[in-house]
């Protein structure tokens, strides 16, 4: 029996119960992972300043993101197929951050849709993430479905205009020659999971796209829709549509330059993620913690600058904070804690990052999420004060 105290040993127990082609999915990166292991390398490597004597009794957690208050500085980022993880998973992981007040952003290519993910999965809040598509005309009805659900704010990944070479994707049975018969293979050797999701999980469907794909909608024909339907030809100026369809917040998701930042501000959005899609995408690239820095002295007085790839625990939050960002969006810890334990996990696992979060505020001496920034850290550099 895995003992669950950490992020980590969520990562352990949903190890043991998937099929080898999801776990890879999951776990993997780009190429031969370097970034991947730098997000959190680079997390483990800030340093705090601990304090003492401060007066920490009563700790505020709370914080506000795009005009709601909410109790944790914390997002369930978008994750695509998670509902092969458990069954209809996204509605499980929804609730779950429901059950602490925090959004939960779902993925384009996720396997519940967004009228699923309502009907299941509370009132609580929820965001819809939209990828760079080729054809206007199914991103314009992709939004109005978010609209009709009532998402609160679109998150646009624009850091995936073709999708990153995953060596494990190949070679696990995610893609590749005999792809279908691996995962046959894979999901007899995982009876809990070939019940949970492989039978009563199904139809194994991207929810989103089965309106336009009906039949070809299904898992087969993942990696070749990715790309075969993505746009590498966009421009900053061609997004006017988008403004143009969507009145909500909108957060433009996978920025790793300053001036790639202050285009999406001068663009108008009212957020950006600070991401390098958890080193997915092109390998050797920086890490968010060494690029959110500069990014955040650019721009962080005209948008409001989230980050994400590499958090394994409230500390990894509260370094995320230091460094400048305003909010945090969750990718892998969630997806482990709902394989390992479906919405009971990623409560359990938001519940655990609450805590390690309190510890860290209270042995830095900061009463409130407010209060969080790069006075807490004993390696301040020059890009907290400079702006290119």
């Amino acid at each position: 029996m895995t003992i669950i105290a950490s992020i980590d040993d969520f990562r352990t127990a949903a190890r043991r119960r998937l099929p080898r082609f999801l776990f890879d999915y999951a776990d993997g990166a780009a190429f031969s992972e370097v970034t991947c292991r730098r997000n959190v390398d680079d997390l483990h490597a800030t340093v705090l300043r601990q304090r003492v004597l401060q007066d920490v009794a009563a700790l505020d957690l709370r914080t506000t993101l795009f005009g709601r208050d909410q109790p944790l500085p914390v997002v369930l980022g978008p994750i695509g197929i998670a509902g092969m993880f458990r069954r209809r998973g996204e509605t499980q992981a929804a609730r779950g951050a429901h059950r602490h007040g925090v959004p939960f952003t779902l993925s384009t290519v996720g396997i519940c849709s967004m009228k699923e993910l309502r009907g299941a999965a509370s009132d609580g809040p929820l965001w819809f993430q939209l990828y760079v598509i080729r054809d206007r005309g199914f991103m314009r009805e992709l939004l109005a479905r978010a609209k009709e659900a009532g998402a609160q704010a679109l998150v646009f990944t624009v850091d995936m205009p073709i999708p990153g070479i995953r060596y494990r994707d190949a070679h696990s049975g995610m893609s590749g020659p005999g792809a279908a018969m691996k995962r046959v293979a894979q999901a007899i050797g995982k009876p809990g999971w070939a019940w949970d999701v492989g039978l009563r999980g199904r139809p194994h469907r991207l929810g989103n796209l089965e309106p336009v794909l009906g039949n070809a909608s299904g898992l087969n024909d993942y990696m070749g829709w990715l790309g075969a339907n993505f746009d590498p030809g966009i421009r900053w100026n061609d997004l006017d549509w988008l403004r143009a369809e969507w009145d909500g917040p909108l957060i433009i998701k996978g920025i790793l330059d300053p001036e790639d930042a202050r285009a999406a501000a001068d663009y108008g959005a009212d957020g950006i993620v600070v991401s390098n899609h958890g080193g997915r995408q092109l390998d050797g690239v920086m890490s968010t913690a060494a690029a959110l820095p500069r990014i955040a002295a650019a721009v962080g007085d005209q948008l409001t600058v989230l980050a994400d790839s590499g958090v394994r625990s409230g500390l990894d939050v509260v370094r995320l904070l230091a460094l400048g960002a305003k909010g945090v969006l969750l990718g892998r810890a969630w997806l482990w804690a709902l394989a390992a334990e479906g919405e009971a996990g990623v409560a359990r696992m938001l519940a655990m990052l609450t805590h390690e979060m309190r510890v860290a505020m209270t042995l830095t001496g900061v009463n409130a999420v407010s209060a969080i920034d790069h006075r807490i850290l004993a390696n301040v550099s020059n890009n907290f004060s400079t702006k290119e």
